[in-house]
C-alpha cells in the first residue's frame, strides 16, 4: 500500500511540474502580445510569443490522458500559475481569496488527474 501511495505522490509531482511549465508557456505566449498591443512594446516580442505558444501546444501533447481531461486538470494549475504571475510579474498583491481559490483549483486538478484508470 505504501508503494502505491508513493507512486501517486510522485505522479502528482510530475504532472504538477508539467502543468506548471505548460501554464508558463501559455501565459508568456499571451502576455507578450498584450505588451505589444496595450503598452506599445516592440513588435519583435511577437516572435518569442509565437515560440512560447508553440511550446505550450507541444507540452500539452506530453500529458498521458485524453485531451479534454488534460485541459480540465490543467485548468487548476493554470489558475495557480496565473495568480503567481500576477504577483511576481505584475506586482499585484494577492488576497486570501486568491489563495483559497488557487488551493481549491489545485485540489480539483489532483482529483481529476489522479482518478483511477477504471473509473
Amino acid at each position: 500500500m505504501q508503494v502505491g501511495m508513493e507512486l501517486k505522490v510522485f505522479e502528482l509531482a510530475r504532472l504538477s511540474g508539467l502543468f506548471a511549465l505548460t501554464a508558463v508557456a501559455e501565459i508568456l505566449g499571451c502576455y507578450l502580445p498584450w505588451l505589444v498591443l496595450r503598452q506599445d512594446r516592440s513588435a519583435w516580442l511577437l516572435l518569442p510569443a509565437a515560440v512560447s505558444l508553440a511550446a505550450f501546444a507541444w507540452l500539452l501533447t506530453l500529458h498521458p490522458t485524453a485531451a479534454g481531461r488534460t485541459y480540465a486538470a490543467y485548468g487548476g494549475m493554470y489558475i495557480a500559475v496565473a495568480l503567481l504571475w500576477l504577483r511576481l510579474v505584475d506586482g499585484v498583491a494577492l488576497t486570501r481569496w486568491d489563495a483559497a481559490g488557487a488551493t481549491i483549483a489545485l485540489l480539483g486538478m489532483a482529483v481529476i488527474a489522479l482518478q483511477p484508470a477504471s473509473a
